[in-house]
């Protein structure tokens, strides 16, 4: 036993004095961070008084459906002619901000969206487009946390990752929320006064465009965000959407529901 435990304690001594040999800086190996899915965004540019609204709506159901909702983020920005605001305690679904987002696309009909800010399509394009996109991998992680807090606003914490390559472009917040009823015009030309929407744009938290980011491989970026929770939203259905795109469409979005309770510390 006690020859066992001189020669353990000899190669030990070697291997201590061959590794004082390696230089300092030849120690560290890097390792990339594992590849990350990509998750879409649909960006549905709808209206209240849009007859063929409801079947890209059910699109974007069947698209949920199949992938799933984490790899499938739609987003209902009520805007354009056939939208509507609140009139005549009729509740509308429209933002000044989804009418300016509409225009500045150029769109010129509804239904109409964006697959990760590709060019203007139909519904009947985004089955095709949407496993194109997730065929790809993204070059950033995002972490993405919300909640009540006590003055009647969202908290919002987001930690960004880098994990191929370095990204620059805008990293942008919005709030959506679920579950509101109000009236849809249908298919057959009727009104469904009792017709619930999903996902539906309410404002943007970092500005009309997001923020400019720059993140690199294998490093994080961590940012915290509010917005006041407004009088007409209800704080039990809304959840926060967060992307990262640049001249090359977005490169990932994530989606989460705001608790009602504090973030964990």
């Amino acid at each position: 036993m006690k020859i066992k435990a001189y020669i353990t304690l000899f190669m030990t001594a070697l291997l201590m004095a061959a590794c004082s040999y390696i230089d300092e800086d030849e120690r560290l190996i890097y390792v990339k961070p594992a590849p990350v899915e990509r998750s879409v965004l649909i960006e549905d540019f709808t209206g209240q008084m849009c007859l063929n609204c409801p079947t890209a709506t059910l699109e974007i159901e069947k698209l949920i459906e199949q992938y799933g909702e984490d790899a499938i983020i739609a987003v209902g920005i009520h805007s354009g002619p056939l939208g509507f605001h609140t009139r005549n305690n009729l509740l509308g679904l429209s933002t000044d901000l989804g009418d300016a987002y509409y225009a500045h696309w150029n769109l010129e009909y509804q239904p109409v969206g964006l697959v990760d800010r590709g060019s203007p399509t139909e519904y009947t394009a985004w089955g095709t487009l949407v496993r194109e996109e997730l065929q790809k991998t993204a070059p950033v992680e995002i972490d993405l946390k919300a909640a009540v807090g006590e003055i009647s606003q969202i908290l919002i914490n987001t930690q960004i990752k880098g994990v191929d390559g370095d990204t620059q472009g805008k990293f942008q917040l919005w709030v959506v929320e679920d579950n509101i009823t109000a009236f849809q015009r249908m298919p057959d030309g009727t009104r469904n006064f009792d017709f619930v929407h999903n996902h539906v744009f309410r404002a943007a938290v970092n500005g009309d465009w997001g923020e400019d980011i720059s993140v690199n491989e294998g490093y994080a970026v961590e940012l915290e965000h509010s917005i006041i929770i407004a009088s007409d939203w209800n704080p039990e259905n809304l959840s926060i959407v967060a992307f990262v795109y640049n001249d090359n469409g977005v490169q990932q979005v994530t989606r989460a529901k705001v608790l009602q309770e504090p973030l964990a510390e």
